[in-house]
């Protein structure tokens, strides 16, 4: 069993739609992942979809994956490329869901996004992950 020292929120940094199965081949053909970058992925209805298992290590922040589990929402940035929280209210849920699930799962883990980790210079998940925990009510 892995030692889970994080629970790691993401935005694809995407468009809101784009399919699941476009950002796993990316992850394959331009990127030569084995594994993909999340275990769970929420699309904008809010669906929840393992991509993989929690026992496996995902490609979410370079150098922590091994005590990470990653969920990602899939947007995170606006028309022109620049970051943007599009979360719907059905992946806000979802998300908010997911995290008490994992949090049930690894009660020593810390939740936050991928941006606080230092060192990374990335806008991801485009929105504050320990405020929007503090205010976000389902």
């Amino acid at each position: 069993m892995r030692n889970i020292k994080f629970i790691v929120i993401h935005c694809t940094a995407t468009p809101p739609l784009t399919p699941v199965s476009a950002i796993q081949n990316y992850w394959r053909t331009q990127l030569h992942w084995k594994n993909p970058g999340y275990h769970y992925i929420l699309p904008a209805d809010g669906t929840v979809q393992r991509l993989l298992d929690e026992e496996l290590i995902a490609n979410g922040v370079r150098g922590h994956n091994d005590v990470c589990i990653h969920v990602s929402y899939i947007g995170g940035v606006d028309e022109d490329n620049n970051p943007r929280d599009t979360r719907t209210l059905a992946q806000k849920t979802a998300l908010y869901y997911m995290v008490c699930l994992l949090r049930e799962k690894y009660p020593a883990a810390v939740v936050q996004g991928h941006r606080d980790f230092a060192g990374v210079h990335k806008a991801c998940p485009s929105f504050d992950v320990k405020d929007w925990l503090k205010e976000f009510v389902p």
